[in-house]
């Protein structure tokens, strides 16, 4: 049997607050109420930039998509150098080499569009060999 309307019994002195149920007409408990505020004031928030202290944001753009794809579609040696450029930005950002990685940063950019135009300078020079060499042999073959 239940005894109702009873005071609940007077909280545990070893226990520490914020566990166990709320006192009556009080909300929350249960881990359930404000989230609590991080030294910094972050709570539960975004965490702050990562990064080498003094640097208020991420690492530069490592163009790794860009190298890839210009090494498959377009001139894959000068592609690979941008590959291998674009795989060192992350890593030399994490160890705090903030211009390492931005030069990396640079040249893997460069070598993707060194490598994109060089691509298509030989795909437009391919073509009009093509059409040069098609003219040339439709007007041997018509004259003789």
């Amino acid at each position: 049997m239940t005894d109702q309307g009873s005071t609940p019994p007077p909280p545990d002195p070893q226990q520490p607050d914020g566990y166990g149920a709320p006192p009556p007409g009080q909300p929350g408990g249960y881990g359930y109420g404000p989230p609590p505020v991080q030294p910094g004031g972050y709570g539960y928030g975004p965490p702050p930039a990562v990064g080498p202290p003094g640097y208020g944001g991420g690492p530069p753009p490592n163009y790794l998509v860009w190298a890839i794809l210009s090494t498959v579609l377009c001139c894959w040696p000068l592609g690979i150098v941008s590959i291998v450029f674009a795989a060192q930005v992350n890593n030399k950002f994490a160890v705090g080499d903030l211009a390492g990685a931005q030069e990396a940063s640079r040249k893997a950019k460069l070598f993707a569009i060194v490598s994109a135009v060089s691509g298509v300078v030989v795909v437009v020079a391919v073509v009009v060999i093509a059409i040069v060499a098609a003219s040339m042999s439709s007007t041997s073959t018509t004259t003789g």
